[in-house]
């Protein structure tokens, strides 16, 4: 059986490339650190951890 290779043909050009962003948040009652994991556009990376401190 042959192995299908479909990704290799998609057109990289329009394909927005996507950062995990992984941010510690703290809890206001307790004082622990917990840590939130997002996915965003990697143009919007900087404008989402100025908006989130």
């Amino acid at each position: 059986m042959a192995k299908k290779t479909v990704a290799g043909y998609r057109d990289k050009s329009k394909a927005k490339t996507f950062t995990k962003v992984v941010r510690a948040v703290k809890n206001p009652e307790t004082g622990a650190y917990s840590y939130k994991e997002d996915i965003v556009p990697t143009d919007m990376v900087k404008d989402f951890l100025k908006d989130n401190k």
